[in-house]
């Protein structure tokens, strides 16, 4: 069995969405998944599984949609993504403060052409920057993330996926859990 990094999006934030972690716990085990672990209350889960990481995400969403019935989207990626993600941000050196360093993690990459527009638009909001490595979009927001422009309804809209944000020490962190591999 091969790691698995879950990110659900918006549970738990400002009272909506409300799943508590056991219970995700539950969900995720019932699809089969070993060793299951829980980072924060936010829906971070890293585990074991032989289903692959966007078929174990879809499932996911549906278990959360029909036993606790919220609408929440889910974005997976294995361990030797989440691995290639810590190793490779190309804007961790602009900053030492991680609370300034985010990952958006997408469903899937970016159109060219709607990525294309994305970045021609994301040059307007300077000093924030980014960097889109396949699904995922490496941020550097110098006032913070509850001002940034590049936000995930920005991205979303604009890229017509999924996305999820995390800030840089949640990203080392779940990477340390899922152990860098798998």
């Amino acid at each position: 069995m091969d790691r698995r990094i879950l990110l659900l999006r918006g549970v738990n934030v400002g009272g909506r969405n409300r799943l508590p972690m056991a219970d995700l716990r539950a969900l995720v085990d019932a699809l089969g998944a070993e060793d299951v672990t829980t980072y924060l209350q936010s829906g971070n889960v890293v585990c074991r599984s032989d289903t692959g990481a966007e078929e174990l995400a879809a499932g996911l969403a549906a278990a959360i949609a029909s036993q606790a019935g919220l609408t929440v989207p889910v974005v997976g990626r294995t361990g030797d993504e989440w691995a290639a993600v810590v190793a490779g941000n190309p804007l961790v050196d602009l900053d030492d403060d991680p609370k300034r360093l985010h990952v958006t993690f997408l469903d899937g990459p970016p159109e060219p052409g709607r990525l294309d527009e994305v970045v021609a638009a994301a040059a307007g909001f300077a000093p924030e920057r980014m960097a889109v490595v396949g699904a995922d979009v490496f941020l550097h927001v110098p006032h913070g993330y509850h001002e940034a422009k590049l936000s995930n309804a920005f991205l979303e809209r604009r890229l017509g996926r999924v996305a999820t944000t995390r800030n840089w020490r949640t990203v080392v962190a779940l990477g340390e859990l899922a152990g860098g591999t798998g």
